[in-house]
């Protein structure tokens, strides 16, 4: 066989096994590729449903909240209406309390004018005594 042809042979097995090696080098890059894909979506999946999840608690969040806020309103609201109805009836017991005790000094201030009347009444007569003569007349007695 000539060398030429031994050359040719060469340079044609040469050029096969560049030929596998770039073939089996695009299959590799292309398997990195798909798999390089593969992973951002697969990321891109997590952080969207990640977002989704954390919408879905933020929005669960804001609910739980505002219910909260309208069971606290609606305490302090009662609150607020026991407190006043408390409030009225301690005014109603404070008003009949501070009525009794009115009655009680009108009696001990009716049972004074008495006493004062009735002293009055035994100076004058006394003084009336005195001075009509009747000096045999026993003095005021209290």
């Amino acid at each position: 066989m000539p060398a030429e042809v031994r050359e040719a042979q060469e340079v044609l097995s040469h050029k096969e096994e560049v030929l596998a090696q770039a073939d089996e080098e695009v299959a590799l890059r292309l398997a990195r590729a798909d798999e390089e894909v593969e992973r951002r979506i697969s990321e891109s999946e997590v952080t969207k449903s990640a977002e989704v999840r954390g919408e879905q608690v933020i929005a669960q969040a804001q609910h739980e909240a505002e219910r909260l806020l309208e069971e606290v309103q609606k305490e302090v609201e009662e609150k607020r209406l026991e407190g006043k109805r408390l409030a009225s009836e301690q005014m109603d017991e404070a008003d009949r309390y501070a009525l009794e005790m009115l009655h009680k000094l009108e009696q001990q201030l009716d049972a004074f004018m008495g006493s004062v009347r009735s002293g009055i009444g035994t100076l004058e007569r006394t003084s009336e005594e005195a001075t009509t003569g009747g000096e045999d007349a026993p003095g005021p007695t209290f």
